[in-house]
């Protein structure tokens, strides 16, 4: 899950899994699988990066394979 802010400036949790798309139309809106939408205030670059450091912690969290 990433950190995102809302235009009513509060901060929530967003599933990046569920994330379909990212639009700016000037504001940042961001499409689930489940057809909600979200405006937020960061940019798409921010929260591609956000994505990705989450999935870095999650994949580096897991125990080696044990062969």
């Amino acid at each position: 899950m990433i950190l995102l802010t809302g235009l009513n400036d509060k901060e929530f949790y967003l599933n990046c899994d569920l994330i379909e798309k990212i639009e700016v139309t000037p504001d940042t809106v961001i499409t689930t699988t489940t057809n909600k939408k979200f405006l937020v205030k960061e940019s798409p670059d921010i929260i591609l990066k956000r994505i990705i450091n989450f999935r870095r912690n999650y994949m580096y969290g897991l125990p080696e394979v044990v062969k």
